[in-house]
């Protein structure tokens, strides 16, 4: 199993062609409180492994830090729990609010 690396516009585009698709958010509540893209699912990287039964290992989730490093921790988290559908997004919420969405705080 690998982890499927997304740029922000290949998220987008997964997107809008998926509504099944699970933005998991591993920053920390004040980061995204800040800045966060719509519809993503808040769980920060260190409470994940007591919280992965709140989510679904049968659906595709892409996980979201700021930058990419936490979120790719956080990929490798959940395919240890054997979730099989897992994307990480590369240069995190920064990429997207350069280069999908503008109103999207920078920090």
């Amino acid at each position: 199993m690998s982890i499927k690396q997304l740029t922000a516009l290949e998220l987008k585009q997964e997107i809008d062609a998926n509504d099944h698709l699970v933005l998991l958010d591993v920053r920390e509540p004040f980061e995204f409180n800040y800045a966060h893209i719509p519809g993503s699912r808040l769980i920060p990287l260190a409470q994940l492994p007591g919280r992965i039964a709140e989510l679904d290992a049968s659906k595709e989730t892409v996980v979201i830090c700021h930058h990419g490093m936490r979120s790719m921790q956080a990929a490798n988290v959940l395919l240890h729990f054997g979730f099989q559908r897992v994307g990480n997004l590369q240069g995190g919420i920064d990429a997207w609010s350069r280069d999908c969405d503008s109103g999207i705080r920078r920090y």
